[in-house]
């Protein structure tokens, strides 16, 4: 029972409890909504004056920036005003210009139109005086003027025919003076001095280089060494994409040989400068030269003709590099040595005298390009000063016809010279014809006078003249390049067209010491 009450007494005791909790979290919730209340009506009110501050604060400024804004205005408005005023002023001041130059324009329309007039006047008063004066020398002369003027005309006509026919004349005899020399120089110059049996080898030479960087130092900066051994040679050097090698082109092998034993040399030397490409080119001149004598030498060994004068054994050895329709000549003489040889033994004569004919028939050949005349009068010509007998000039003067052969030598030399030359691919009329053409080239330029050296480069289609100094100056140089292309024109036939490229060069040398 006890404990019941107890139970009862807590219970109602907790229900108090909670009885008053709840009057005290009710009273305190309302203390604080009252509270919160009054703070939010201070905050509004706060910021009812912050936003009417900040509102007065933004009107304060926006009239700022307007009255800012109308006084910008305004200044750009007194400029533009001021600027107005001064294009006025300008305009106005060109204005009375253009009025005071108007009425100057007017002033001189009026006095040239008066000057104009008063011309017109002087023409018709010298008309005038002109006509009277025709009529008195018309009675004076008792002519007409268009009579007087037939007389003076016929006159005329008279003495420019009569000096046309004297020119006519003149140049008819010269003509016939030079025909003949221009006619054997024609057929004589059958000039081909390439020694090998195809066309791409007559003019072109290869030459091996060790790596491609040489290429550049052959070049030369702004390639002065190319144009040097160039110029020195008279041989085209061609630098392409060809790996390792340079293309030497010309018609002239023995210029050609001289290029190639001096690059040769060069690049094994490696000091490659203009001064050291001459002392090479000089150097590779004398090694081809002792060729030469070694081939003339070599030559009357192998057809045993012994006892020439040194000079045409040289002469023999040149013949190496000159080629006839194709055929090379020191072989062609040395195969027609050899048919006199066996055709003399057959017959029964004098063997010595035939081989020895046979060997020096073409002799002129060897400079027939630098003497006037056919090879044959050349030759004898050569003959007679290294004291050759009789005989055997004789024998080697008719192998062209030129003479009559009075010796069965002569006879033997005539025909060996035309089996030789007759045997199947001996001969190439298509190539001799291409090098008279490069010959003709040299020849006309070397016709005038001033010229040191000309070489006829890139298969004929350049010529390279170069001239002496004192000879030219500048000026004269290029109207030489325009003779000389007029002159081409008009002697040859090519195909394409010629560079006619004169160079004139003047060197001060000197030597410290």
């Amino acid at each position: 029972m006890d404990n019941i009450l107890v139970v009862i007494i807590v219970a109602i005791t907790a229900l108090v409890g909670c009885l008053i909790g709840y009057f005290i979290r009710k009273n305190i919730a309302e203390g604080k909504m009252n509270s919160a209340e009054e703070i939010a009506k201070k905050l509004v009110e706060e910021a009812e004056k912050d936003a009417e501050t900040a509102k007065k604060e933004i009107l304060l400024e926006a009239k700022e920036e307007v009255h800012k804004l109308r006084s910008e205005f305004e200044r750009e408005s007194r400029e533009r005003r001021n600027e107005l005023q001064r294009v006025e002023r300008r305009l106005i001041q060109k204005e009375e210009s253009l009025d005071k130059k108007s009425e100057t324009l007017e002033q001189k329309d009026e006095k040239l139109s008066k000057m104009i007039k008063d011309v017109e006047d002087k023409q018709s008063e010298i008309q005038e005086v002109f006509e009277k004066e025709v009529l008195k020398l018309e009675e004076i002369s008792g002519l007409t003027c268009d009579e007087a003027k037939d007389i003076i005309l016929s006159k005329v006509e008279k003495e420019v025919t009569h000096e046309t026919a004297v020119m006519i004349r003149e140049i008819e005899a010269r003509a016939k003076d030079t025909a003949d020399k221009k006619a054997r120089e024609i057929i004589a110059y059958s000039i081909q001095k390439c020694a090998a049996d195809h066309v791409a080898e007559t003019t072109v030479t290869v030459v091996a280089l060790p790596n491609d960087e040489m290429k550049g130092r052959i070049i030369g900066r702004e390639g002065r060494n190319i144009r040097t051994l160039e110029t020195l040679t008279g041989i085209d050097l061609i630098i392409d994409d060809t790996p390792e090698a340079v293309i030497l082109s010309g018609f002239d092998p023995i210029r050609r040989e001289i290029a190639r034993i001096a690059l040769e040399k060069l690049i094994i030397d490696g000091r490659i400068h203009p001064a050291r490409i001459e002392e090479m080119v000089e150097k590779a001149k004398k090694e081809v030269e002792n060729i030469i004598k070694e081939e003339g030498e070599q030559a009357t060994f192998e057809t045993g003709v012994h006892g020439l004068h040194p000079e045409l054994i040289k002469l023999l050895g040149r013949l190496k590099y000159r080629t006839s329709y194709g055929q090379n000549m020191l072989k062609h003489s040395m195969e027609v040595s050899y048919l006199c040889g066996i055709m003399a033994a057959e017959l029964g004569v004098d063997v010595k005298i035939a081989k020895r004919a046979g060997l020096l028939h073409d002799i002129g050949k060897a400079v027939d390009h630098e003497v006037e005349g056919t090879h044959v009068e050349i030759g004898m010509e050569l003959l007679r000063k290294y004291r050759e007998s009789k005989d055997v000039i004789h024998a080697m003067s008719t192998h062209h016809g030129d003479y009559e052969p009075n010796s069965i030598e002569a006879v033997l030399v005539t025909a060996a010279d035309a089996i030789s030359a007759a045997r199947p691919g001996a001969r190439r009329e298509t190539l001799e014809s291409y090098i008279k053409r490069l010959e003709k080239l040299e020849e006309i330029a070397n016709a005038y006078e001033g010229i040191e050296k000309s070489f006829a480069i890139q298969a004929g289609r350049e010529i390279r003249i170069l001239v002496k100094p004192e000879s030219y100056n500048d000026d004269e140089t290029v109207l030489l390049a325009r003779e000389i292309t007029k002159k081409i024109e008009s002697e040859l036939e090519y195909p394409g067209q010629i560079k006619v490229n004169v160079i004139r060069e003047t060197r001060a040398i000197e030597y410290a010491k």
